[in-house]
């Protein structure tokens, strides 16, 4: 099975009085959830199955990713989901040929760290900052981005 693990993209923190769960992206983040999903289409990772937070910024992310024709299922589970949660979640969808999990840190840094191994170096992983995507097949890393390597600095 390929797996495609998805940070949320950047939220904003505009309404301090808005809810963690109904915050929205900001400019940069709609702009770097835009750059992956053509990075993905690019690279050839489609995705069969999404499985996404139900969080304002996940369903949003989702969105600008632009993969419409993809049955989604949006999930409360996933919401802030433990590395346990995630990997129980994810085993249980494993009839998918290509699933894609959009969520949140921590448990999303973790379980792509854990995932990539030790062998697998890059200093973003373990940040794993918003936007970042980590593709595996087979249990092995084939893919990785965060959204500074696809815009550039000067345009986050």
């Amino acid at each position: 099975m390929k797996l495609i693990l998805l940070r949320h993209a950047k939220s904003s923190w505009t309404d301090p009085l808005q809810s963690d769960h109904e915050r929205p992206l900001n400019a940069r983040g709609v702009k770097s959830a835009a750059a992956v999903g053509d990075w993905l289409r690019a690279k050839g990772h489609l995705p069969t199955q999404i499985l996404c937070s139900s969080a304002a910024r996940t369903r949003e992310t989702c969105d600008l990713i632009r993969f419409e024709s993809v049955p989604t299922e949006f999930s409360d589970a996933l919401y802030l989901a433990s590395e346990g949660v995630l990997s129980r979640i994810i085993e249980q969808a494993d009839d998918a040929e290509c699933l894609m999990v959009i969520g949140h840190n921590p448990g999303l840094g973790a379980l792509a760290l854990q995932l990539a191994g030790p062998t697998f170096q890059d200093d973003a992983l373990y940040a794993f900052p918003t936007g970042a995507c980590l593709v595996l097949e087979d249990g092995a890393v084939t893919d990785f981005t965060v959204p500074r390597r696809l815009l550039g600095a000067s345009e986050l």
